[in-house]
């Protein structure tokens, strides 16, 4: 139709003013539209839309694709690491000794914890658990209900108490699954081993230092321990304490020629199946981590510098001996009454501290010093335990020649000073002791360190220390062994001044020392004298009343003991070796 003006009018639309108002034709229909004409036409495909969609498909497949190929790129030990998995669930490798007895292992416990946002009836909870755990303090239980934190009542469920407990049903009551070290030997091997943590991970010992280890190798760790001699040794320790009423003591059995370690005892000691807090100095570990005076073992090296750099041989004779002198303003006497002239190796089987001063002073400070810096004395042994002691600085001053001489003023940790002797007997061939099994049997390029010569002529002087009637070693000898060796008295150090009584007595001993094999070092800490014990000498003759408190008299009887104990082992041991070659 036509208005007046002659233009078309527009025609009314019938929808009403609401709709009118909101109809949004951009909103409703998007501006791409395709209209089929087939017998589908009435439906449309917005290009738009499914474009979107399209996009966001391919986005989230480019994401998945992309982690897919990542992970299946990179080696599964670096991605699930143990560090991603909840520590309790951590599995650890079994330890094992030389011979593969059993020494560490994981198993699978249950534990019970308390959630107090799920008690519904406390006094009915209260009430199941007295009846399970009849030893349980109950009030403390109620105590941490109060508090509303999640906590722990028992860690190590036994399979009845697991039962019970899962009957109840109750959903406040946490069974959980963990892994849990369990160590047969209990305290047998405590200071080597170390404790675990509450979350399975390694916080001393060797649970420590092999931490990754046992965590991730799939193989157990076997070390060079043999549980056998381990027993054996620490009972005759056990025994030496109560006859000599000690505060504790110390051994340590290892092949000369390896540095593989076969037994190694610090007392006391403590059951690794507890996890107990040790925080009381008195369970150090006395082998590795103690740094002490050790008095006259130092002579030994003494002897050794004489020899090695031709200041003397074992027959130089020594004339004039006085019982006391005066060095730094203070006096250095004898431990006993000895004759006024002395061969060198006479001074060593009989323990001369004037003596060794003699043979030091010919020797010299540079000679001295190289030798102990040799054998590494001084500095902190690279060992498989983190406990391990470093040695207090050592400075060259007036007098302390004299008094390193014979091991005063000067200190070292046991386990050097095993290392030290171990070379002086092997023919002069650096070593390094380990606790681990050495499989290689590959025969290795040693480095030497003091000659075959100097070796020889020592070894036939720690062996008139045990055989001659003069030395200071007579208790340890055992026949058919040839135990040679040197014992060490030195007072401790109490507030800065040496105490009279309180001492640490070692016993030093290589055998057979014909061609020595193995060493055994015994440490005393603290021995009183035992004028009730009954000492038995070789030729049979029997004395009681004894009250000298020395190395000789109470560490070497402890060796002895121990050696003759253990002698036929290791010549058994020695045996079927020789038959595999």
């Amino acid at each position: 139709m036509y208005n007046k003006k002659g233009k078309i009018n527009k025609p009314v639309s019938h929808t009403s003013w609401r709709n009118k108002g909101f109809y949004f034709e951009d909103y409703e229909t998007p501006k791409y539209e395709y209209k089929d004409q087939s017998k589908f036409s009435g439906v449309k495909l917005s290009l738009n839309r499914v474009s979107f969609i399209f996009f966001i498909f391919l986005v989230v497949a480019f994401i998945f694709g992309s982690k897919i190929i990542y992970l299946a790129s990179i080696k599964k030990e670096n991605y699930f690491t143990n560090k991603s998995l909840p520590s309790v669930f951590l599995r650890r490798q079994d330890i094992l000794d030389r011979n593969s007895n059993l020494l560490a292992r994981n198993v699978k416990l249950y534990s019970a914890a308390i959630k107090p946002r799920f008690v519904t009836d406390e006094g009915k909870l209260l009430i199941n658990l007295r009846l399970i755990f009849p030893n349980m303090n109950m009030d403390r239980i109620k105590k941490k209900i109060e508090l509303g934190k999640y906590f722990y009542i028992k860690k190590r469920l036994n399979e009845s108490e697991w039962r019970k407990l899962w009957l109840l049903g109750d959903q406040s009551i946490d069974i959980n699954e963990k892994q849990f070290r369990v160590y047969p030997h209990e305290s047998l091997f405590s200071h080597v081993l170390g404790q675990i943590d509450d979350d399975n991970l390694g916080i001393s010992g060797l649970e420590k230092s092999f931490n990754e280890k046992l965590t991730e190798s799939n193989n157990p760790l076997i070390l060079s321990l043999d549980a056998n001699l381990q027993y054996i040794i620490r009972e005759e320790l056990i025994s030496g304490n109560n006859i000599f009423q000690t505060l504790g003591s110390a051994a340590l059995l290892m092949e000369i020629d390896s540095g593989e370690i076969l037994s190694l005892i610090s007392l006391p000691d403590f059951d690794l199946n507890k996890r107990m807090n040790i925080e009381d100095p008195i369970y150090l570990n006395k082998i590795t981590k103690g740094v002490y005076e050790l008095g006259s073992v130092f002579k030994t090296f003494t002897l050794t510098a004489g020899i090695e750099f031709g200041s003397i041989k074992a027959n130089t004779v020594f004339k004039d001996l006085k019982n006391k002198i005066i060095c730094g303003g203070m006096p250095i006497s004898e431990h006993d009454k000895l004759p006024k002239n002395l061969t060198a190796e006479e001074i060593l089987v009989r323990s001369s501290n004037i003596g060794a001063i003699r043979i030091a002073k010919k020797v010299g400070v540079k000679n001295y010093r190289k030798l102990l810096n040799s054998l590494e004395l001084f500095e902190k042994i690279n060992f498989e335990l983190e406990e391990v002691g470093t040695p207090l600085p050592f400075k060259w001053e007036k007098c302390t020649l004299e008094t390193a001489s014979f091991g005063h003023g000067i200190t070292t940790t046991l386990l050097q000073l095993a290392k030290a002797y171990a070379i002086i007997g092997n023919g002069g061939y650096e070593i390094h002791p380990t606790i681990l099994l050495n499989k290689n049997i590959t025969p290795q390029v040693k480095k030497q360190i003091i000659s075959l010569k100097t070796s020889n002529v020592i070894n036939s002087m720690l062996r008139k220390v045990v055989l001659n009637k003069k030395g200071t070693a007579s208790f340890a000898d055992k026949e058919g062994y040839e135990v040679g060796g040197k014992t060490g008295t030195a007072r401790k150090v109490i507030n800065g001044t040496y105490s009279k009584e309180k001492k640490i007595n070692t016993f030093v001993s290589l055998f057979p020392i014909n061609k020595p094999k193995y060493l055994l070092l015994v440490m005393l800490d603290e021995p009183k004298s035992a004028p009730g014990f009954v000492y038995e000498f070789s030729s049979g003759y029997k004395l009681t009343g004894e009250t000298r408190n020395t190395a000789g008299w109470n560490t070497v009887v402890v060796a002895g003991n121990i050696i003759e104990k253990i002698g036929p082992i290791l010549a058994t041991n020695n045996l079927q070796a020789s038959n595999k070659f």
